[in-house]
């Protein structure tokens, strides 16, 4: 199916990819971004799982931004939606057979860390997995990575010096942080958001690590940014909703939105 999917992308003309940015919850506005853009709704391409969150469009935009070739994955799909491990990274396999080297990832998070405000974007610097999968479970396919495989640089080091860099070039505050994921689709309790955070956490949320133990399993190199939406459980004394979550999104869409196209180049380079 990684085939057919494969060949059904490159009968568009368009460049090929050299990064891929998937947009996460409130975030596909960037997708309006994309010049000459070419638009795959995920219906039509074999195999692909269907977004079924709200906030997710649910189609593949090619096309150039800032002078770089890109495939943006407008909405992607969850464990909480009932898809398997291996299906949530569908996408970023097909990305990889298509020649794409560098995987931009983007979320909506909770924030645990004290120094986080609502809206504030933070650079994923590593990650803990407590989704309990994995979407290389099971027998090993040699043609996409190795049966075991090294996660010291997943989020690259190299990648982020650039990303930070230019941040700073344009005055965009930009934190760094450890990403906590979870299957949901509940939001955390107080209890574990303390939990979370004694063991290291800074950023709570539930998607991108499938992605990305994909992405790294194919020797891709990977970076990830995640917008703050709500403060986690027990921290702001109020509940969360899935609506501050879009909210946020919006709000913050004009500056990370500028910062996306200026890093793009470096992500390429």
């Amino acid at each position: 199916m990684l085939q057919a999917a494969v060949e059904t992308i490159q009968r568009i003309p368009a460049a090929a990819p050299r990064v891929a940015l998937v947009l996460g919850s409130g975030l596909g506005g960037f997708a309006s971004e994309v010049e000459g853009a070419r638009r795959i709704p995920y219906v039509d391409i074999p195999g692909w799982p269907r977004s079924t969150a709200v906030g997710h469009a649910g189609e593949l935009v090619l096309g150039t931004v800032s002078g770089v070739p890109v495939a943006v994955l407008s909405g992607r799909v969850h464990l909480y939606e009932g898809y398997t491990a291996r299906e949530v990274a569908f996408a970023t396999r097909v990305m990889g057979k298509l020649g794409v080297r560098t995987m931009l990832f983007t979320n909506a998070a909770g924030g645990l860390n004290l120094s986080y405000a609502q809206g504030s974007l933070v650079l994923i610097r590593d990650h803990i997995n407590l989704m309990g999968e994995n979407p290389c479970l099971g027998p090993n396919d040699d043609s996409l990575g190795p049966r075991f495989f090294d996660m010291t640089d997943a989020y690259s080091a190299e990648l982020r010096s650039r990303i930070l860099a230019k941040a700073r070039e344009l005055e965009i505050p930009l934190h760094e942080g450890v990403y906590l994921g979870l299957k949901g689709p509940n939001f955390e309790t107080p209890a574990e958001i303390r939990f979370f955070g004694r063991i290291g956490a800074d950023l709570v949320g539930m998607s991108t690590v499938p992605e990305v133990l994909a992405a790294t399993h194919m020797g891709m190199r990977c970076a990830a940014i995640s917008c703050v939406t709500n403060l986690a459980a027990g921290i702001s004394g109020e509940k969360l909703s899935h609506d501050e979550v879009l909210e946020t999104g919006v709000r913050v869409r004009a500056t990370f939105v500028r910062l996306l196209k200026a890093i793009l180049p470096e992500a390429a380079a």
